[in-house]
C-alpha cells in the first residue's frame, strides 16, 4: 500500500503541528503537501546532520534553484536554447561567429538563447541575441568564467556556485541543445544532455552538434562514438538518434524547428506515454508508426487519445490533440526516432 503522504513527519507532534501552521500561513493552497514535505525534511536534516558542510551544500542549493524559478517563471511559455561551447573561442573564430549567427536568427524566430554565461562561444550566443531574449547562467570559478559583457539585462545573469544546480537549470528551462567545439566542459555537457534523454530523464528534444565548414570536430567525436560505443555494444545504434550533427546555421535552425512542427510536448501518465501534438497526424502516419515502431511498445496500438484525467486536473494543454501509447520506457532513441517521422506528416 502506498504510503500516505502525511505519514512523513518529523515525529514531534509540536514540531510538526508547527509545520502545519506554517504552510497554511503560506497561502498556497494546491501546493501544502509538497511544502509540509520541504519544511519536514529541513527539519529531518537539521537534526539528523551535525557536519555544518551538509546544511551548507543543502541550504546554497535551495537558494539557488530557487531564483532561477523566479527568474524563469515568467518566460515558460516562450521556447529556449541553450547554446554550448568554448569559453577559449577567440572572437574571430569561426565557431565564435557560428554561434553568433545562430543565436541571432533563432531569436528574430521567437526563440530565446540560454548560455552559460562566459567568453567564448557562450559570449557569441549572448551577443547574437536580441535585447532582453537571452539568459545567461554563470558558474563561479577561480578562474576563466567571468560574466561576458553582451547580457542586457542583468537579472537574467544567474551566478552559481555548483554545477549540478547549474546543469539542472540547463535541462529544465530550455527546449533545445545546440553544442559547439569545446574542451571538457562542452563534451561533460554534451554527454549528459544526451544521457538524460537515453535515460528518460529528460524529455525528447533536439540536440544539434555544430561545427563551421572544414571543421572535424564533431566528425572525429562521432567516430569514436559509432566505433567504441556502439560498435561494440556500449549503446545501441539507435541511440545515434538522439543528435544530429550539422555544418550551418541555417540547417541548425532547421532541425529545431523540424522537431517541434507537429510535436509538442510528452507526459508519462499512469503506464501511458502522452505525446501531445501542435496538429493532428494523418491516418496514414498513424498506421505508419504503428507499424515502424511496434517494437517499443508493450502491448495494444498507438491511438488517438483524449487528455487523460491527470492531465485535466492540471490543466495541460488541453486543447492539444493527442496519441497515447504503452511505451516500454526504454528505447528513447527509437521514441525520438518516431517523433522525426510524426514531424514530417
Amino acid at each position: 500500500m502506498e504510503k500516505n503522504i502525511r505519514d512523513y513527519e518529523v515525529g514531534d507532534p509540536a514540531i510538526d503541528n508547527l509545520i502545519s501552521e506554517l504552510v497554511k500561513l503560506s497561502g498556497s493552497v494546491e501546493n501544502e503537501e509538497l511544502l509540509r514535505e520541504i519544511l519536514t525534511t529541513t527539519i529531518k536534516l537539521g537534526r539528523e546532520s551535525s557536519d555544518k558542510g551538509d546544511l551548507k551544500l543543502v541550504n546554497n542549493a535551495l537558494k539557488e534553484l530557487r531564483y532561477s524559478f523566479k527568474i524563469f517563471s515568467p518566460y515558460r511559455a516562450i521556447k529556449k536554447v541553450i547554446i554550448f561551447g568554448s569559453a577559449r573561442s577567440k572572437i574571430n573564430s569561426a565557431e565564435y561567429k557560428m554561434a553568433e549567427d545562430f543565436s541571432r536568427k533563432l531569436t528574430t524566430k521567437g526563440y530565446m538563447i540560454v548560455t552559460g554565461g562566459g567568453p567564448g562561444v557562450m559570449e557569441a550566443g549572448n551577443k547574437g541575441a536580441g535585447t532582453g531574449k537571452d539568459f545567461a547562467l554563470n558558474i563561479r570559478l577561480p578562474f576563466e568564467q567571468k560574466p561576458n559583457p553582451y547580457i542586457d539585462e542583468k537579472e537574467k545573469l544567474i551566478n552559481f556556485k555548483y554545477f549540478f544546480t547549474r546543469k539542472l537549470t540547463f535541462v529544465k528551462e530550455t527546449d533545445a541543445t545546440a553544442l559547439f567545439p569545446g574542451g571538457f566542459g562542452t563534451l561533460d555537457e554534451g554527454f549528459e544532455m544526451i544521457t538524460l534523454i537515453q535515460t528518460g530523464k529528460s524529455r525528447p528534444r533536439p540536440i544539434v552538434l555544430m561545427e563551421p565548414p572544414g571543421s572535424t570536430y564533431w566528425a572525429t567525436w562521432m567516430h569514436f562514438v559509432k566505433s567504441q560505443l556502439a560498435k561494440k555494444g556500449f549503446i545501441n545504434k539507435e541511440d545515434l538518434n538522439l543528435f544530429h550533427i550539422v555544418k550551418t546555421v541555417d540547417a541548425a535552425v532547421k532541425y529545431i524547428e523540424d522537431f517541434y512542427r507537429v510535436y509538442h510536448s510528452i507526459r508519462y501518465v499512469s503506464g501511458l506515454a502522452v505525446l501531445r501534438l501542435n496538429r493532428e497526424i494523418s491516418d496514414k502516419t498513424l498506421k505508419l508508426i504503428n507499424k515502424k515502431f511496434k517494437d517499443i511498445l508493450f502491448g495494444g496500438e498507438i491511438r488517438v487519445s483524449p487528455p487523460t484525467n491527470k492531465e485535466i486536473q492540471e490543466g495541460e494543454f488541453l486543447n492539444l490533440p493527442r496519441l497515447a501509447m504503452s511505451f516500454n520506457m526504454h528505447d528513447y532513441g527509437r521514441l525520438c526516432e518516431m517523433i522525426h517521422v510524426i514531424n514530417k506528416d
